[in-house]
């Protein structure tokens, strides 16, 4: 079972079953429809991808993608453009973030964006992070929904004032990534081994966005007021077996359900939602990465890749959350 402390009208405790939460997740997402046109399920934008790391930004991309976006733009350094346009035909790349002026071009692009996530296989750079600043403020100025990874996470350990007042992020830190914001924006020591959730709800209040921890079990809190502390936690099965880009796929399926949610809530509002639309899509990318990656580990045992849950993830969203009816 999956306990939530949840109440839109103030602090209270309900309780979920897993089957209730999948339902929930599956309510937002958009039927299939011979009369829709191509962006309307979705336009997702990744902000990441350098020398050294190209893979992050393609399997985020991908597994968007393979969850029902239409369309995934990739912005990244002009090294890694080459190699991920040729891991697939399906993404936009854009090799602009080691320009020496990449605004004018992503702010071009921003307005046509669901959501954004940020992070993967980013880099360190200086000059990176001075462009990720300005990202992160225009992203603000225009309410993109954003979603924090890898990287991007590491630039809010000294840069956390950056959100200060924004409320539509989602950051997925692993244990050690959380440890090191914790002590950063905190400034109160903490051993990634010891994370518990009230360290995570501790965090996301402070902060006033919702952060999804992964581990054995993953823990999300929201940090909004309004939602009063709403805390849960995801233990679908998954798999023993911890190789590079779990987490993209993650965020990937993250930024995607959250345009889904947050569209939902705000087109229908009187509708029931169990959870916030930023908790209610970390809780259903965390179920489908899990289930996607059992699935794949059932196949290739200790070889599983990221690149083996890709080809798992259609199948696992379409387990999870789609019906007949859609």
């Amino acid at each position: 079972r999956f306990v939530q402390q949840y109440s839109m009208a103030g602090p209270g405790q309900s309780e979920f079953t897993n089957q209730q939460l999948v339902a929930a997740v599956a309510s937002v997402v958009p039927p299939l429809a011979n009369n829709a046109h191509k962006g309307q399920a979705g336009r997702i934008g990744i902000v990441g991808g350098s020398l050294e790391y190209t893979g992050a930004p393609y399997f985020a991309a991908m597994t968007a993608l393979r969850c029902g976006a239409d369309l995934v733009h990739v912005f990244c350094s002009r090294e890694a453009a080459g190699p991920i346009k040729a891991y697939s035909p399906e993404l936009i790349v854009h090799p602009v973030l080691d320009g020496p002026d990449p605004m004018p071009e992503i702010e071009e692009w921003l307005p046509r964006l669901h959501a954004l996530l940020l992070g993967p296989g980013l880099g360190r750079r200086p000059q990176t992070f001075a462009t990720l600043q300005h990202i992160i403020q225009a992203a603000m100025e225009k309410k993109i929904l954003m979603v924090f990874d890898a990287d991007a996470l590491f630039y809010l350990n000294e840069n956390s004032d950056v959100l200060q007042g924004y409320r539509n992020v989602i950051l997925t830190p692993n244990r050690v990534e959380f440890a090191r914001l914790y002590r950063g924006v905190l400034k109160e020591d903490l051993r990634a081994d010891h994370v518990t959730a009230e360290n995570i709800q501790q965090l996301a209040m402070s902060m006033g966005v919702t952060i999804m921890c992964k581990g054995q079990i993953d823990i999300i809190a929201s940090g909004a007021e309004a939602d009063g502390g709403v805390v849960v936690s995801c233990d679908v099965t998954g798999s023993p077996r911890r190789c590079g880009g779990q987490g993209d796929v993650l965020s990937g399926a993250t930024a995607l359900l959250y345009y889904w949610a947050y569209g939902t809530a705000n087109a229908c509002p009187e509708a029931a939602m169990p959870l916030p639309p930023a908790v209610l899509a970390a809780w259903g990318a965390a179920a489908l990465t899990r289930t996607s990656m059992n699935a794949a580990f059932k196949v290739s045992g200790r070889g599983t890749l990221t690149t083996d849950m890709l080809g798992t993830v259609a199948q696992a969203f379409a387990k999870l959350y789609e019906h007949p009816t859609k």
